[in-house]
């Protein structure tokens, strides 16, 4: 289930945030929570499974009809199980009034969910 990010979520969203390769650096990282909790086009979700948080999925609004997917992420624990297909239908279900589109980082993974 697609969920809201909100500052009590800030360690989880960090820790699944850093599984990204542009996010290991601690100063990076911490600028783009900053991003999401300070700019309205910044939008992340978590995903949370029984009553764990094991995903997350960061969306910036482009204009009146994009939605780029900027960040996807999965405890590796629960890799290989569907969770980012699913984070990546949910988003699409949530922005079905505009197009969502990958970036240069999650562009492989986006394509792939195309496949299935």
């Amino acid at each position: 289930m697609l969920i809201r990010f909100k500052k009590s979520f800030e360690k989880i969203a960090m820790g699944l945030l850093s599984f990204m390769p542009a996010e290991k650096d601690l100063k990076q990282l911490q600028q783009t929570i900053k991003q999401y909790e300070t700019l309205d086009e910044w939008q992340l979700f978590l995903w949370k499974q029984d009553e764990d948080i094991i995903g997350a999925i960061g969306v910036i609004l482009k204009g009146e009809d994009t939605a780029e997917i900027q960040h996807i992420t999965v405890n590796p624990s629960h890799r290989q199980q569907g969770v980012g297909k699913q984070m990546v239908s949910a988003v699409k279900d949530l922005y079905k009034n505009k197009t969502v589109v990958p970036n240069n980082e999650t562009e492989a993974f986006f394509e792939k969910c195309k496949e299935c």
